[in-house]
């Protein structure tokens, strides 16, 4: 086991760990990393983003570059020219580097910014017809990504929604203290 492994009480195969040590004074007992949901959701979440990353590269996209032309290319199939807040917003990704990641887009001839007619300091995002073939491209090629990442879930028992549904709570859920 590596010293990094063994720091963070990760460890590989059965054996779980069961380690209990209480804080100086009879505080909090900590069982250890193993025994966190968020230290597991943050490996699942390293390990998904590593393959969805190998799918989009061969395509020359990263994956936020992939999210925001996959929304820009919904909300546009669905009748809506989103401004760059309105995109930031669906996609759930800071404002300003939405913007880069536009200009990014633009430069490669994926995306258009136009000016909106009902206020002029606004900038409307329309999909090209290239940006269209690489998102529906893209997009089909992470779905089947997520499908065998989630696969081992769903065998188990749980439906794709289900599994969408609870992922989905866990975004909606109020920030802060309880």
């Amino acid at each position: 086991m590596t010293s990094e492994r063994k720091a963070s009480g990760h460890t590989t195969g059965d054996h779980a760990d069961t380690t209990t040590r209480g804080t100086p004074g009879g505080g909090l007992a900590i069982e250890g990393p193993s025994y966190s949901p968020g230290f597991w959701l943050w490996h699942a979440t390293l390990r998904w983003q590593r393959q969805v990353a190998a799918v989009l590269a061969p395509l020359g996209l990263t994956h936020v570059q992939f999210v925001l032309l996959s929304c820009a290319w919904w909300l546009n199939d669905h009748g809506l020219v989103p401004n760059q807040l309105e995109l930031a917003q669906q996609a759930g990704t800071d404002v300003k580097m939405t913007s880069q990641v536009i200009r990014k887009l633009e430069a490669k001839g994926l995306i258009v910014r136009e000016t909106d007619l009902e206020d002029t300091r606004a900038l409307r995002l329309r999909i090209t017809p290239e940006g269209t073939k690489l998102a529906v491209r893209a997009i089909k090629q992470v779905e089947q990504a997520d499908a065998a990442f989630f696969r081992p879930v769903t065998e188990s028992g749980a439906s794709t929604a289900s599994v969408t549904a609870l992922l989905r709570s866990l975004t909606e859920t109020p920030e802060g203290p309880d």
